[in-house]
């Protein structure tokens, strides 16, 4: 994959070192440069463009209010001398946010995290297309969280927990709270490695470490089943892999 980026920045010297970096990144393409947002306007009329590094103090035109202008915008990372503004950037969803001097390996963190993110968009998860047999399986997928994106691996998922318009995600690592329905989770979970208990809960059947009474045991957790769902989770858990007589 190769994302088409632009550079809006009033300062040369600022400009260079990004292109500079741009030339250095295999999957990265230079599609122009620009002093202020207005020339952003040109670029993306003449061409698509996928990632764009912004400046936000600028001539003629801020960026942040460049950004609330725009009403599909191509991923964005700010670049900038002026942290204060970070809040209001991730508001806008940015994918990222850059302090001023840029070394290369901060950068290189940023447009990967747009990289990722741009995969995922062309995937199921994020535009609703069918997998079909022949599409090699995704390992991770992203959420956001507050003001960042968060890459969740569906190995490292205990369970999922409803929460009104809301859902946690409990891993391995911790938990992530995300607005999100719980039917969209579970269209996007593979029916053979997570199932529903109850109507909130969907558990990894894999992470199973008990079944008590009407009780589902992870690690310390104890999630309840539902009797709609129970037939269905014993059978599907327990009844293919209990030893008989």
């Amino acid at each position: 994959m190769i994302l088409k980026c632009v550079v809006i920045d009033d300062e040369p010297l600022a400009r260079e070192c990004m292109v500079n970096y741009i030339r250095e990144i295999d999957f990265l393409e230079l599609a122009g440069t620009g002093s202020n947002p207005v020339g952003l306007t040109r670029l993306l009329d003449e061409q698509p463009i996928d990632l764009v590094l912004l400046d936000i103090q600028m001539p003629v035109m801020n960026g942040i209010e460049f950004l609330k202008m725009m009403q599909h915008p191509p991923l964005v990372v700010i670049t900038t001398a002026y942290p204060s503004y970070a809040l209001e950037g991730f508001q806008l969803d940015v994918m990222d946010y850059l302090v001023k001097p840029i070394t290369f390996n901060r950068f290189f963190k940023a447009v990967s995290k747009a990289k990722d993110y741009r995969h995922l968009q062309e995937r199921s998860v994020f535009n609703h297309l069918p997998i079909t047999k022949a599409s090699e399986p995704e390992d991770y997928f992203f959420i956001k969280c507050d003001y960042k994106y968060e890459r969740i691996y569906f190995d490292d998922i205990l369970y999922v927990e409803a929460m009104q318009n809301y859902v946690t995600i409990h891993t391995i690592k911790g938990k992530y709270i995300t607005l999100l329905y719980m039917k969209n989770v579970e269209q996007n979970l593979s029916r053979n490695a997570f199932i529903r208990i109850h109507k909130s809960y969907i558990v990894s059947i894999s992470k199973i470490e008990a079944i008590e009474n009407s009780e589902i045991i992870i690690q310390s957790h104890r999630l309840p089943i539902s009797r709609s769902y129970r037939d269905e989770v014993i059978d599907k858990v327990v009844n293919k892999k209990l030893w008989k007589k």
